[in-house]
């Protein structure tokens, strides 16, 4: 019989979500784009959305026991088989590019410790050393996750405490060397030119801060595994208050340190940088053996989250049937090989291509997006239905303009690309309504399937124009 999640592991799923390797990068990546008045709104924004985010999901917990996928779960009831399909759809992807970043970084990190001038073994992540280690880790995890997915909760729980120490450590020792009038050189950004103005530098920010804070709906995804369904709003508000907490203190104390302008400079893990000029050469390896503990803690709750949407999906008849398939420990058996397969194409990708960290999270970003405006929009959707006109219209609202406002900072040409990386979505959908012996698209869905096709080739004419 399959061991149902507690509060404590559940709120650890959310957690370890959240916080891998994006938090070790936040210094740089933040002051590259932004000054710190503009981060300090950014923070603001998406703090604000990412609770109404939250409370949406323990909103719709509650009401909606019966939907137990989820994300894609709400969409599709709120909207159709396909634009839930849509949407799981886009998490999986998001979740499985989340995870060919986490390899990257992590031999990225070994690079940082281990390169020499002379002799480069794992460059910025995407040499062909790197690649076989991320290949020889990927399915050793897959061997983790095929012994259930309560198993790897436990684990996860552990690196999760562990991963806490080292961010902990570097809060305090930045607290200690702070440096107001270092903070306030440039507080306004003026060093990015007239072009970049406080609202263009605070739309930079977003797609940074949603990158760090995706993982948030870890307990809705499995919350058929609960042992208490009040427990995923729960966990899901704890996990987001302690990400939020650390992530704002370590943006806004680096810059108090080092000043924005050379901040931006900086090599990734950019945070191993700025203890190194607290505390001398410990400070790289303090936080370069934190980094590879907390990638790893949330490389294992992406490959349960990401595995989880197939199967979820076929459940849903939105995937074919086949994915439902899991094996006497509960783990979904084909779903999880579609996604460390394509995790192990991407790889190999990423060595050809020579894609880094920061085009990942850029693209997983981007896909996350339109599941999480789904869920603010089905919030809304409810709150109109059933006439109620007190928290559940106000978090609908908030949430659904705070995803609005998502799509509109990322910009037209991430649009555009993720409607390409849709597309290839649309085969396992019309193979799952041909299992139900049912048209693939009706009404709406046939309008809305032509368009997302008219975007993509809007997308790839655009990135064909480039290559000329």
């Amino acid at each position: 019989m399959e061991k149902k999640l507690g509060l404590g592991s559940l709120t650890a799923l959310v957690i370890g979500s959240m916080i891998g390797a994006g938090v070790f990068s936040l210094p740089q990546n933040m002051a590259a784009v932004a000054s710190p008045a503009a981060v300090m709104i950014g923070w603001a924004i998406t703090g604000v959305g990412m609770i109404f985010l939250a409370l949406s999901f323990q909103h719709l917990a509650q009401l909606k026991p019966e939907i137990e996928s989820g994300v894609f779960g709400y969409a599709q009831a709120g909207f159709g088989d396909f634009i839930g399909f849509c949407s799981a759809w886009g998490y999986w992807l998001s979740a499985m590019l989340a995870n060919v970043s986490y390899l990257v970084i992590v031999f990225s990190t070994l690079g940082i410790m281990f390169d020499q001038p002379d002799m480069i073994l794992f460059g910025a992540g995407n040499t062909r050393l790197s690649v076989i280690g991320s290949s020889v880790l990927l399915w050793l995890v897959h061997a983790l996750v095929l012994r259930g997915v309560q198993t790897a909760a436990l684990i996860n729980l552990v690196t999760t405490c562990a991963k806490l120490v080292p961010l902990f450590l570097f809060i305090v020792c930045a607290m200690m060397a702070f440096q107001w009038d270092t903070f306030v050189l440039d507080f306004t950004g003026l060093h990015f030119g007239a072009e970049h103005d406080l609202v263009s530098q605070v739309k930079s920010t977003m797609l940074i801060t949603v990158w760090v804070f995706i993982g948030i709906e870890g307990a809705v995804v499995v919350s058929s595994r609960a042992k208490n369904r009040k427990d995923i709003g729960r966990a899901t508000i704890l996990g987001l208050l302690t990400a939020l907490t650390i992530y704002v203190f370590v943006t806004l104390l680096s810059m108090g340190v080092i000043s924005t302008e050379e901040l931006a400079t900086y090599q990734n893990p950019s945070m191993a940088q700025v203890l190194t000029e607290i505390l001398g050469p410990w400070g790289k390896y303090i936080i370069s053996c934190g980094l590879l503990v907390s990638v790893c803690g949330a490389f294992l709750s992406w490959t349960v989250l990401a595995s989880e949407a197939p199967f979820l999906g076929a459940k849903d008849n939105m995937f074919p049937k086949s994915y439902a398939r899991q094996n006497k420990a509960g783990s979904p058996v084909k779903a999880l090989l579609l996604t460390n397969g394509c995790i192990q194409v991407s790889l190999i990708f990423v060595m050809y291509a020579g894609s880094t960290y920061d085009t990942l999270l850029a693209i997983a970003s981007e896909m996350i997006l339109v599941p999480y405006f789904l869920v603010g929009a089905y919030t809304l959707k409810l709150a109109i239905e059933t006439k109620d006109r007190g928290s559940l219209l106000v978090v609908g609202i908030c949430a659904s303009l705070y995803g609005l406002w998502l799509l509109y900072a990322s910009g037209l040409n991430y649009l555009l690309l993720s409607a390409l990386l849709y597309l290839p979505g649309l085969y396992f959908y019309i193979q799952a309504k041909r299992e139900q012996q049912t048209k693939p698209f009706v009404g709406k869905e046939l309008t809305a399937a032509s368009m997302l096709t008219v975007a993509a080739a809007l997308a790839a004419g655009m990135m064909w124009q480039g290559m000329l």
